[in-house]
């Protein structure tokens, strides 16, 4: 069963479009029968694991005393598996080394943190190859902000190492051509 990590915010609530949509996307994982990994607590992290719980799925929290000591709270409700690290650098490592694709919806500075990490760790091979999927129109928009800018310092063989896609229909689906 492949593992796929996905990354968000934590301040999205339920009943909002975002946790929703978040929501949604972890159905359809599970639909397709892929293991869902996420961050494990609050916000998109838990509404994809709620989808993916009701959808069937295995579903992976990783937690960290980090985090817990900045915002004290556990693994949501719908985690079957917690792991734990005491770091949010061994949270995503943890994340990023354990998946065989990660998405990233949209989401704040950890979710940019997980996304350069991984985009970084992809690059220097310190991680084998998968996929990196970002979904929405801001990390379109962010990230060719980021070209444009600092452009000269990212060589354009180092692009390919992300995938953008308009919506979670078309990451799921990307997913399933490629794994």
């Amino acid at each position: 069963m492949k593992h796929i990590a996905v990354f968000g915010a934590s301040n999205p609530r339920p009943g909002e479009p975002s946790y929703q949509s978040a929501m949604r996307l972890g159905e359809m994982l599970g639909e397709a029968g892929y293991t869902v990994m996420t961050g494990g607590y609050i916000g998109t992290m838990e509404a994809v694991s709620h989808g993916a719980a009701k959808a069937g799925a295995h579903v992976i929290g990783v937690t960290c005393v980090e985090i817990e000591n900045f915002r004290p709270g556990g693994a949501n409700p719908w985690v079957k598996e917690e792991l734990r690290t005491e770091t949010i650098r061994e949270r995503i490592h943890t994340m990023m080394s354990t998946c065989d694709a990660a998405l990233a919806l949209p989401g704040g500075i950890g979710t940019l943190a997980e996304v350069v990490l991984m985009w970084n760790h992809l690059l220097i091979r310190a991680i084998s190859p998968r996929p990196l999927i970002l979904i929405g129109s801001g990390w379109l928009e962010t990230i060719h902000t980021f070209y444009a800018s600092l452009g000269e310092y990212v060589p354009e063989r180092e692009h390919g190492w992300l995938s953008f896609v308009p919506d979670n229909e078309t990451a799921v689906q990307r997913l399933q051509s490629i794994l």
